[in-house]
């Protein structure tokens, strides 16, 4: 008998990035011993293996990369991508630092190495780094090559200019430049796929009774009539959020940073949840807004302590 193949959903869409940082404390393995952090990060990954989730972002910083590698269900369903260290460390170094991410992540290859920062590709010493990361793939170590960016960077012209396999991009609820200014449709056209970032603007939208960072202060009122929006349509802004991202049929992968399981099952059924009916364009901030609050809202993406 031929089983049918599952229909693919919105849910497929769904990438994590793990958070390490004791910033995070209150959901995090932070205040727990070492191995009891460990068991928490094991269980944190089998949580996204059996939520179907496949994609996993790391970065180089700090002892992630380790922790990741020992951590991994067996067999591991996860593709990977992996960030570039600054060109202004050497290509060399850049070159070696993606191997090393392979080495500390216990895999023979990764799906993604990404330039850590569009300016690196813009710089004097663009096409040689570019070169590199063309060399990693001819040698099996990286199946696609790509490049992170905000709107600021220009990626489409970036894309034109590369031809990536993938494009790294802060995209969210607030921030809806990267659809409305026609940059993903331009992606599209050129078969790139994109993995969005920010998806939770830092937060911004579940704050409640708590002040705003200062550089966000001006847009109180704005905020507060987005999160009335959502309220009076009984719809949860994380909800809200992931379900925007996930409806943009540029977007390949929408990445949401978790610190804990607990926070991943909360994020995985908002994701799960009936696509509400909302006119998105209304529920973001207008993009002039945005553009001068850019950095705020192209934070880490992380879920705030309250998910």
């Amino acid at each position: 008998m031929v089983i049918p193949s599952r229909a693919p959903s919105l849910i497929d869409k769904l990438a994590v990035a793990v958070v390490h940082e004791p910033v995070r404390a209150v959901n995090s393995y932070a205040p727990l011993p070492a191995g009891a952090r460990e068991e928490a990060l094991r269980f944190l990954l089998q949580t996204a293996a059996d939520a179907g989730v496949t994609l996993v972002a790391t970065k180089p910083e700090g002892d992630g990369e380790r922790k990741l590698g020992q951590a991994w269900p067996f067999p591991s369903p996860f593709r990977v991508t992996v960030r570039t260290v600054p060109i202004t460390e050497g290509l060399d170094r850049v070159e070696a630092r993606a191997r090393r991410s392979l080495e500390r992540l216990g895999l023979p290859r990764g799906d993604t190495v990404l330039v850590s920062s569009a300016g690196d590709l813009a710089g004097a010493e663009g096409r040689a780094l570019w070169d590199r990361l063309e060399a990693l793939k001819a040698r099996g170590l990286y199946r696609h090559i790509g490049f992170r960016a905000s709107i600021e960077d220009g990626p489409a012209l970036l894309a034109r200019r590369f031809q990536p396999d993938v494009v790294e991009l802060p995209l969210n609820l607030l921030d809806q430049r990267a659809q409305h200014t026609g940059v993903l449709a331009e992606l599209a056209s050129l078969k790139v796929d994109v993995h969005a970032t920010s998806v939770f603007a830092d937060g911004l939208l579940f704050i409640s009774g708590e002040p705003l960072p200062p550089e966000m202060a001006v847009h109180a009122h704005a905020l507060s009539r987005i999160r009335r929006r959502l309220a009076e349509a009984r719809i949860d802004p994380m909800q809200a959020t992931l379900a925007y991202a996930m409806s943009l049929p540029e977007v390949s992968a929408v990445i949401a940073s978790v610190a804990s399981a607990a926070e991943l099952r909360a994020v995985v059924a908002a994701a799960n949840a009936p696509t509400p009916a909302l006119d998105w364009a209304a529920l973001q901030l207008e993009p002039a807004t945005v553009a001068a609050a850019g950095s705020s809202l192209q934070g880490n993406g992380r879920v705030s302590s309250a998910a």
